[in-house]
Order: C-alpha cells, then sequence, then structure tokens
C-alpha cells in the first residue's frame, strides 16, 4: 500500500490508515534516509494511538515508552548503536516480545533480531513538503 502525503496537515490521516492497514500487528519498523521524516511520522502515529506527551526521538537513550488508550508503546532509534550487544544490553526481547506496540527507527542496525512478522513502513520524500509511505505486511 503506498499514501502520498502532501505536508504535514496529511500526517494524521496518514497515520490512520497506517493503523487500520496494520490490523492487530504490534510491531513497526520505518525505513529512510537521514531526514526522510520517520520520528515526524512517528510522532502523527503516536497520536492517533492516543499518545497525549511529547514524542521525540530516543537517539540517546535507544528507547522512549509512552501511554495511549492504555496502551504502552515503545519507540526505539537504533541509529547510534555500534553492534547488537548493545540491543542485547537494553533487553530487546522483553521490548519487541512484549505484545506492546514497537516502533522502531534505524532497523537495519538489529536487522536479525527482528520478529517474523510486522509492518514495515518506507518514507521517501517526494519533495521539500512531500513524502510517500510504501507499507507492508512482512
Amino acid at each position: 500500500m503506498n499514501i502520498e502525503v502532501k505536508n504535514l496537515a496529511g500526517l494524521d490521516q496518514a497515520a490512520q490508515e497506517v493503523l487500520e492497514f496494520a490490523q492487530n500487528e504490534n510491531f513497526f519498523i520505518f525505513e529512510g534516509e537521514m531526514g526522510a521524516g520517520k520520528t515526524t511520522f512517528i510522532k502523527a502515529l503516536a497520536k492517533a494511538l492516543g499518545v497525549t506527551e511529547v514524542v521525540s526521538s530516543p537517539t540517546f537513550s535507544i528507547v522512549n515508552e509512552y501511554e495511549g488508550n492504555g496502551r504502552i508503546i515503545y519507540h526505539f532509534d537504533f541509529y547510534r548503536i555500534k553492534n547488537l550487544q548493545e540491543a542485547y544490553d537494553i533487553g530487546y526481547e522483553e521490548y519487541f516480545y512484549s505484545d506492546h506496540i514497537c516502533l522502531i527507527e534505524w532497523p537495519e542496525k538489529v536487522a536479525e533480531l527482528l520478529p517474523e512478522h510486522y509492518i514495515k513502513i518506507e518514507i521517501s520524500a517526494s519533495s521539500e513538503t512531500e513524502r510517500l509511505l510504501s507499507i507492508s505486511r512482512i
């Protein structure tokens, strides 16, 4: 499924469409170049999931935890990890296999640790303000 987002105002609708597509899937990976809008889209997705607190990239902490509509949401940013041992050190299994919602930026850094099934969201810039979201079920 592809979703064209013309501007920031279109992110909320795109987030709703992704959640409808995902159905009961709790694990989402986000791929795209630096600056493509992964964190920005995750903010819209968190809002759609009922998160009311400020959502920010966990670039230095690796994982942030939020609550939305009674569900726990983990937001990971693996950009800065140097090796898989760092993912083991934070206890990735407890997060990934918790049945809570996991949103993963830079999943290629932990590719061999990803679960069997997930929703993959590829974000590419069409222009300064437009993004193309390619969503697939893996």
